[in-house]
């Protein structure tokens, strides 16, 4: 039985749906996307909802093929990381308000891009790391209510734009770069002043002890013999 046949309530961004109820996939847009190898596939089997693939393809994927993958419906999870998409592109998926989950890493999008992305009402977690977003395009995400996470390393974003944003934006968690401060050389270490080994005090000599010469014994008187 095929996944979106399954007799199963499944919870969408817009409401209640049951599994049985949902469409299948646009074949059109599913061919087209397969096409450049990428994939569509249900999230989960008791889950009609989508995860749409395309940054494990094997072809270019440009804007070419957006508006395609608009025609899909109840897309959940999105990712182009790593194609050649560009700002303009990106106004082909702007009106898909059911995406949760957004990767648009490696990427040329810019802040230009970013701008087609504020109706997107149920994104929770946007990937821009390595592209070309700047603090003045963090500002178009302020309306993004549910958005949780977001990744701007290795983009133009500052620490500063990303301090502004989380301000606007307390529950939001910004992830960016790690700032890896150079290791300040060791100090050279002042040479101590050598300290002066004391010399090993020279043993006076002792003065000679004067040997007792031996008594000389003096000459007993003779006795005098008895006449």
């Amino acid at each position: 039985m095929r996944m979106w046949h399954c007799a199963l309530v499944v919870i969408l961004g817009t409401g209640m749906v049951r599994a049985e109820d949902a469409a299948p996939p646009n074949p059109e847009a599913v061919a087209a996307v397969k096409a450049l190898g990428g994939n569509v596939m249900a999230i989960a089997q008791n889950d009609p909802r989508l995860d749409v693939t395309l940054h494990l393809a094997d072809k270019d994927v440009t804007d070419e093929v957006l508006p395609q993958v608009a025609k899909l419906q109840n897309v959940l999870w999105l990712n182009l990381a790593r194609t050649k998409i560009t700002d303009a592109g990106l106004a082909a998926i702007k009106e898909m308000k059911t995406v949760e989950r957004l990767h648009l890493e490696k990427t040329a999008i810019g802040d230009a891009g970013l701008e087609h992305l504020k109706g997107l009402e149920n994104l929770v977690y946007l990937n821009l790391y390595g592209t070309q977003v700047t603090d003045a395009g963090l500002a178009q995400l302020h309306g993004l209510k549910k958005l949780r996470r977001l990744f701007v390393f290795e983009s133009k974003v500052t620490p500063e734009g990303m301090a502004a944003l989380k301000q606007a934006m307390p529950e939001l968690q910004v992830i960016g770069a790690i700032e890896n401060k150079p290791a300040e050389p060791p100090k050279a270490e002042e040479p101590k002043p050598e300290e002066k080994k004391e010399e090993p005090k020279k043993e006076e000599p002792k003065p000679e002890e004067k040997k007792e010469e031996p008594k000389k014994e003096e000459p007993k008187a003779e006795e005098k013999k008895p006449s």
